[in-house]
């Protein structure tokens, strides 16, 4: 009770309004909400027409003593220091003492730059780059990093600056700490006593000092800073780089700061003319400008702000001199959620506080392949916050996990889902089965980026996108749909090249390929090879349907190798399967050699689905591509494909065929297997010769053995896919729900932790798809619910959109859109970049 009633004791409104600001309330609102939501601990002025109409201290001045804020605890500004460096420049320009103009050199000869001024420092279009890596690369263990340290540092190394001075604008904090040592050397004070004769004493500002870590005396208003870690504040505080003083470490109070902003109206400080050059925008050529003053960004006419953001402090100071209006924010966490809704307050945009739901009472599988543990997970936006033992808030959202498992959504890295988004964007196909993110552009063919944007946009999806860029795709562009049975000549890849590099730029995780199909078939080694090395430079994967899954496996396998090798860049093989029976069972044989491939230093891995039989079209059963040569269909009937077991699942030419195996089909026609097929085959051609665009044929055909899928499965570098499409093959609806209840489960092939990394965080990482996969603070929220005793695939042959049992709830980006086998119609999916 005295705590709380501290606390209230320290709001009030300010006397002499009868009424209450608008923007007054709005903020005390917004404000409460986050400090008893634990993501605002801080002080609050905000005032009108030259007035302090509310000002507020919520919390506690230091986690380790829990000693209540005021109004006048002194915060560190972090970068809403530089505003006061710029002042003291400027105050020694008034004094004759220095000009703006001057060449840096001038006050500090032993820096090896000969272009840069005092104003390319003030405005960041000096170019220099920021002093942290610098420092921790050349550092001892025990140092402290100092100005006159940060100069020699300068000057020894001799780093170059990014562009030349006054020719672009990159914020950087080196600029203000040699502004603070240009003050120091002109004025032959300390910055602290300059700061404190020059600017503090005159404006009665008792609450401002500068304090580093190599201080040895806290000041009795200092504010630490911490950090939340699960539910837990730590301090976070200053650290090695805290010796230095001119971009940060300078302490101020919210009634200090409204003293320093009024300044700006009465001139105390500098002359009126002077004043103005602060809110200017700095010209970078003769018709450019950026919108950042001296210390302050310029929003629009009037409106100026700057943040400040270091180890556990989060601030803003925001003026509207139309208006006389002012709002100051300093907290000591940090969580950034006050300053940005602050400001939106203070501009008078709309703005909501970002919800925050509980799940709780759940097993935790977090995806990286750890124990299963008791937890619960807090979720604000589209981020997880916190994982431990969490209570909930007052008004929280509170969802009971009833002991069952939570785990990051999954990620398929290999699906063709994303063109049935735009009619179905429920996306219940993935979310069935727990997959939040799907990876598309497989097999060499899929939408360039900017359409696959187009679409989310327009027609927004339940799930996220990622995607590779199909080699086949842009051979197409280049050699044009009628070229493809021929390589490339060097002047088209150098096309494709382009091409790819445009996409890359644009987000995709890098190149895939389909080297069995007929568009991709005739490229030769050197044309994959020569567009992998552009993936490579732009740090991209490589993901390929190899070139054969049968006969000539062993050349597709040392293909990919050799793409991997003379590229240098992660190579993935897609659906890894044995399918000519003559080497079932030598999966073992396969592993091995890839182990040794990562042995040599190439990053191969794969994914796998758990089914024995594939999708697609009766074509690639023709490896030579010979479609009416009898002996090359008896060969795939014999070697290739079970025909009693493999079922055609579409049949443009004559739909009485749909679902029937080949087998069953030539009983029909009073044919062998090997003459059907090849009747299949040519039937199909001519029906998409009189209907261009359309694909006439798909098989599933049963080309696998248990024996080789059980050690894919299992592979410490292989993931999970589903290689799912609407309309054909279970796997669309059920393969990692297959894998959860019939291999994990019932034939217990590797623990349910291994599993879970295998669809989450391994996923990610073997397509390069960052913060998801993985449930820790600051990855996104994609998460699924789900009964490990239950979880099932129901999707089979005869029903191959069956929904799976087991899958309670699915959340992407921290909403809700699986509820008990029922789409919400929550569409929150975005597109993922690389």
């Amino acid at each position: 009770m005295k705590a709380a009633s501290l606390f209230m004791c320290l709001f009030f409104f300010m006397a002499g309004h009868a009424q209450i600001s608008e923007t007054a309330t709005q903020l005390d609102d917004v404000l409460t909400l986050l400090y008893k939501t634990d993501r605002f601990n801080g002080t609050v002025l905000y005032a009108e027409k030259g007035k302090v109409v509310y000002k507020k201290a919520f919390g506690i001045t230091d986690c380790r003593t829990a000693e209540m804020l005021t109004t006048k605890s002194s915060f560190n500004l972090a970068s809403v220091t530089k505003q006061f460096i710029c002042v003291g420049i400027l105050v020694l320009q008034e004094k004759g003492l220095l000009n703006i103009d001057d060449n840096i050199k001038k006050y500090i000869p032993e820096l090896p730059y000969d272009s840069i001024s005092i104003r390319n420092l003030m405005t960041h279009t000096s170019g220099l780059p920021e002093y942290f890596d610098l420092f921790q690369r050349y550092r001892g263990t025990l140092d402290t990093l100092t100005n006159d340290m940060l100069i020699k540092l300068f000057a020894q190394h001799k780093p170059a600056p990014a562009f030349r001075a006054g020719t672009g604008w990159s914020y950087c904090n080196t600029n203000y700490v040699l502004l603070a040592s240009i003050i120091e050397r002109v004025s032959g004070e300390a910055i602290k006593d300059f700061i404190s004769v020059n600017i503090t004493t005159p404006l009665g500002m008792h609450d401002t000092y500068v304090y580093t870590n190599l201080m040895r005396t806290i000041p009795a208003n200092h504010v630490a800073g911490f950090t939340q870690v699960n539910g837990i504040k730590k301090l976070h505080d200053l650290t090695n780089l805290d010796g230095v003083v001119g971009d940060g470490n300078l302490y101020s109070s919210v009634e200090d700061l409204y003293k320093w902003e009024q300044s700006f109206y009465t001139g105390r400080l500098l002359k009126k003319h002077t004043i103005q050059q602060l809110f200017e925008p700095v010209t970078l050529t003769a018709d450019s400008t950026y919108p950042y003053g001296f210390g302050w960004f310029i929003d629009s006419a009037g409106l100026y702000q700057h943040t400040g953001g270091w180890a556990g402090f989060r601030n803003i100071i925001c003026r509207d001199v139309n208006n006389n209006r002012t709002l100051i924010i300093l907290s000591s966490g940090d969580n950034a959620s006050a300053i940005q809704a602050g400001k939106q307050v203070f501009i008078q945009r709309p703005y909501m506080v970002q919800p925050i739901t509980l799940v709780t009472n759940v097993r935790l599988i977090d995806g990286t392949g750890t124990p299963a543990r008791n937890a619960a997970v807090r979720i604000e936006g589209d981020r997880i916050v916190a994982v431990g033992s969490l209570k909930p808030f007052a008004n929280e959202t509170v969802i009971d996990g009833k002991g069952k498992i939570l785990a990051p959504g999954f990620i398929d890295t290999h699906s063709h889902l994303e063109g049935s988004l735009k009619e179905s964007p429920d996306a219940v196909a993935a979310l069935n089965q727990g997959i939040t993110t799907i990876v598309g552009g497989q097999d060499g063919e899929g939408d360039m980026i900017e359409e696959i944007k187009k679409t989310l946009h327009e027609r927004p999806a339940a799930i996220n996108v990622a995607t590779y860029t199909g080699h086949t795709t842009i051979r197409e562009k280049v050699l044009g749909p009628t070229q493809l049975s021929r390589t490339a000549t060097a002047a088209e890849i150098v096309q494709m090249q382009q091409l790819l590099q445009e996409e890359l730029s644009k987000g995709s995780l890098g190149l895939s390929s389909g080297l069995e199909y007929e568009g991709a078939f005739y490229s030769n080694r050197n044309e994959v090879i020569e567009l992998a090395k552009t993936t490579a430079a732009a740090k991209g994967r490589y993901i390929s349907h190899i070139r054969s899954e049968d006969i000539t496996m062993a050349d597709a396998i040392d293909e990919i190798i050799t793409i991997g090798r003379e590229a240098n860049l992660p190579v993935q093989i897609s659906h890894i399967k044995i399918a000519l029976k003559d080497d079932w069972g030598t999966a073992g044989n396969l592993l091995a050699q890839l182990q040794l491939a990562r042995a040599n230093g190439i990053d191969i891995t794969a994914d796998c689905y758990p089914y024995n039989f594939w999708n697609s079209t009766l074509r690639v059963l023709f490896p030579k591509k010979d479609f009416t040569s009898m002996a090359g269909a008896k060969y795939a009937t014999d070697h290739l494909f079970d025909a009693d077991g493999s079922v055609l699942v579409r049949f443009a030419p004559d739909s009485t065929y749909k679902n029937k195996t080949i087998a069953a089909i030539a009983a029909i026609r009073n044919e062998t297997p090997a003459q059907t097929l090849l009747y299949l085959v040519d039937a199909a051609e001519k029906y998409e010769q009189q209907h261009p665009g359309e694909n006439a044929e798909t098989v599933m055909g049963k080309a696998m053995s248990d024996d080789d899928i059980t050690p894919f499965l299992s592979w410490q570098h292989s993931n999970i896919c589903s290689d799912g499409a609407i309309g054909g093959h279970p796997r669309a609806f059920g393969a990692f729900t297959k894998l959860l209840g019939y291999y994990v489960r019932e034939k217990k092939i590797m623990p349910l932790e291994t599993a879970i990394n295998k669809m989450t965080a391994l996923a990610a990482e073997h397509v390069g798809i960052k913060e998801r996969g993985i449930i820790a603070p600051g990855f996104y929220a994609d998460l699924v619910l789900f009964d490990a005793d239950s979880v099932k695939d129901r999707a089979g042959i005869k029903n191959p959109a069956a929904l799976s049992d087991g899958i309670i709830n699915v959340w992407v980006n921290g909403v809700l859109v699986y509820d008990h086998q029922q789409s919400t119609k929550k569409y929150p999916g975005v597109f993922v970049e690389r």
